[in-house]
């Protein structure tokens, strides 16, 4: 049973910050690349980050560069999303999820992630 679990998110203003948290359950997440990715409604599933399983490289949207910072903690079996300078096009209910084993690099595309967890909605309204 492998499974993640997000949270930290919530209502904030824009320009504020929040960290979200993805947790992993059953299994030691050192070994897996983690993808970050959200869905706001009537939208398809985009991919917002992904950090390598040692942390030493990441990639982000073009969307959320320069904002966002994906880090993660592996003496703690979690990784992290902080986001900075959201504005309301950021609102969306944010996902992890695991890099399939047949990926070699750590990309964008939902499709080549699995065991995602629940989500953690995020709002940026004033």
């Amino acid at each position: 049973q492998l499974q993640l679990v997000e949270s930290g998110g919530g209502l904030v203003q824009p320009g504020g910050s929040l960290r979200l948290s993805c947790a992993a359950s059953g299994f030691t997440l050192n070994y897996y690349a983690i993808g970050w990715f959200r869905q706001a409604p009537g939208k398809e599933r985009e991919g917002v980050s992904c950090i390598s399983r040692s942390g030493g490289s990441t990639n982000y949207a073009d969307s959320v560069k320069g904002r966002f910072t994906v880090d993660r903690d592996n003496a703690k079996n979690t990784v992290y999303l902080q986001m900075n300078s959201l504005k309301p096009e950021d609102t969306a209910v944010y996902y992890c999820a695991v890099l399939n084993l047949l990926s070699r690099l750590c990309v964008l595309s939902p499709g080549s992630f699995g065991s995602w967890g629940q989500g953690t909605q995020v709002t940026v309204s004033s």
